[in-house]
């Protein structure tokens, strides 16, 4: 079932089973989940979310961690779990963090509470990695995120099939407008969620690849340290999207995560 929910926020809702709601990273659209859901709506009901202003979602005003929160959270279903990649790890903690009781359990994926260096934190990288990216996707976006997909399946077995589904369904989805592309990278170079990591008393599992080059996996190491309820997953091998390059083993994570509470 494909749905446009009101509010200007897509859902794409598919499966049956507990409620398991999908956030995708910067630049990207929910298809970029499309390689894993066979697999997965056979033991949850999907949610697949745009972010405001990606893929089939219009832009929010003002534009801020907060605001995208909010407006998702509007639109969740109750008790749900919520993966989260990247950017969109940084919009589930929020929510966690704003309204609890929406969440039941966090599975936050090459996600860290503070994604840039800084004089007291060295698990992030150089802010102009992500300046230059949001440049070249300014200049091309289909070409270069399909490029940054096509490194990140390095390791997938069937990584050309992959590509392949991920380039036909990014050119099914609008482009986002460059200040939609700003905006959304001004909350990966302003958050820094360190002093709330000990507020989120929900499961949470991390998933992260042990050659992340965008998100370090000292975040993964120092976050299961800090999170009052944490796993860590780390992938060895796999870099920033382990889901696309490591699908097995992602989805083994996931369901043995998930399953035990949502069939007890």
């Amino acid at each position: 079932m494909i749905s446009v929910i009101p509010a200007n926020i897509y859902i794409e809702s598919i499966g049956a089973g507990p409620n398991l709601v999908f956030l995708h990273g910067w630049g990207m659209h929910s298809a970029v989940w499309h390689p894993v859901i066979k697999r997965l709506s056979k033991h949850f009901t999907l949610h697949l979310v745009d972010l405001p202003g990606m893929g089939l979602s219009r832009p929010t005003e003002p534009y801020h961690l907060h605001i995208l929160a909010d407006k998702i959270s509007e639109m969740l279903p109750a008790n749900a779990d919520i993966v989260g990649w990247s950017l969109g790890g940084l919009v589930a903690m929020r929510i966690a963090l704003d309204k609890p009781d929406l969440v039941r359990r966090l599975v936050l994926m090459s996600t860290t509470p503070n994604f840039v260096n800084k004089h007291d934190w060295d698990a992030g990288i150089a802010p102009d990695v992500f300046r230059n990216f949001a440049e070249n996707v300014d200049a091309d976006y289909h070409n270069t995120m399909t490029q940054f997909l096509t490194l990140q399946c390095m390791g997938a077995k069937d990584a050309r099939a992959t590509v392949k589904l991920l380039r036909k369904k990014f050119a099914e989805r609008p482009v986002p407008t460059s200040q939609t592309l700003h905006r959304a990278l001004n909350i990966l170079l302003d958050t820094d969620l360190r002093n709330e990591v000990d507020r989120l008393r929900k499961p949470t599992l991390l998933i992260h690849g042990d050659r992340d080059t965008l998100a370090p996996v000292q975040a993964a190491h120092w976050m299961m340290q800090n999170l009052p309820m944490g796993y860590l997953r780390v992938i060895a091998g796999a870099s920033h999207a382990p889901f696309l390059s490591h699908q097995e083993q992602f989805v083994e994570a996931l369901i043995q995560f998930l399953e035990p509470a949502s069939t007890s």
